[in-house]
């Protein structure tokens, strides 16, 4: 595993560099994989990233100016918030054999590359990735706007349990170069589409809850997506709803990506440990935060992430 120094050397000495993102990118893999292009631009390399078919709205203004054409042949590849190959795009398993950094902040992270950072304990990969970039030069607005992209939204504009001291000084660094923070707050916190409400609300009013009701349920099958004719942007971090209710410590969000096959994200308190959860059906992530899939009608999908929250809760009650 390399330190923060050996990365930024190693980081040095690449060119003519793509950079991967996760499937349904979020933020902290999208604004670090913009930061570490411009921050390669900035030394003169050429890199690229190479196009998620699922970006949102919200996130492609951050990544569109760095899409690799697609003549482009790398010479090196380097993946961003990535915990394992599984989670590539299908475009990008093509070179999971290849990477060689990867760069993560996932305890669940299967070290894939030929070399490897891992800072478990940062509350996004943005963090270790201002650590390594502040070791190639001046960190310029152009590099900061992403970079503060992923710490935000990581944290939920650092409210979740997983901000620490470290990620505020990140962040008040980063803010301190003049970048716009007031829109990206605004875009990704302070927003939401009707149709995004719609959902919301209908997910919740079908919300079934378990446990004592320390435990809910909420479900987000295709037919409800297709009822309000509402887009991936419309959807995004809809994982964050069932944390909001007042007593539960494990949200538990089904999202159905296609007939039967479920994504399960779970948002969890101090008693569940969702890694370790979502790990019993081959998922993973972080301790308050991870995920998995099923495939399973949706009780039964239903039925088995309950039976493994229950068997990592210990005093779960049914």
């Amino acid at each position: 595993m390399l330190t923060v120094d050996q990365a930024a050397a190693l980081l040095r000495q690449l060119d003519r560099v793509l950079i991967l993102t996760h499937v349904r990118p979020d933020g902290d893999t999208v604004g670090c994989a913009a930061a570490l292009c411009a921050a390669l631009r900035a030394l003169g390399k050429t890199a690229y990233l190479l196009d998620n078919p699922e970006l949102t709205e919200t996130t492609t203004p951050y990544f569109a100016p760095y899409t690799a054409p697609a003549d482009f042949v790398p010479d090196h590849v380097v993946s961003t918030d990535v915990a394992t190959t599984a989670l590539l795009p299908e475009n990008a398993l093509p070179y999971a054999g290849r990477i060689d950094l990867a760069i993560d902040h996932h305890p669940s992270f299967e070290r894939f590359g030929r070399e490897n950072i891992l800072r478990s304990e940062a509350a996004a990969c943005g963090e270790l990735m201002y650590s390594i970039l502040s070791r190639l030069g001046p960190i310029t607005p152009e590099i900061a706007l992403p970079l503060y992209v992923a710490v935000s939204t990581d944290t939920g504009c650092f409210a979740y349990g997983n901000t620490t001291a470290d990620t505020h000084a990140v962040a008040a660094a980063l803010m301190r170069t003049g970048i716009d923070y007031h829109t990206v707050n605004k875009v990704f916190f302070r927003t939401k589409s009707r149709k995004r409400m719609q959902l919301e609300g209908a997910m919740l009013s079908a919300c079934e809850f378990y446990d004592h009701d320390r435990v809910a349920v909420l479900s987000v099958p295709l037919s409800l997506m297709a009822r309000f004719q509402a887009t991936e942007s419309d959807a995004e971090d809809l994982s964050a709803l069932g944390g909001q209710i007042q007593g539960v410590d494990c949200a538990i969000t089904m999202r159905e990506l296609r007939p039967d096959v479920w994504k399960m994200s779970l948002r969890t308190g101090s008693r569940i440990n969702a890694t370790k959860a979502c790990g019993l059906l081959g998922g993973g992530g972080h301790a308050a935060a991870a995920g998995c899939t099923v495939e399973a009608p949706w009780q039964e999908a239903k039925e088995r992430i309950l039976a493994a929250v229950a068997q990592v809760a210990g005093d779960y009650a049914g």
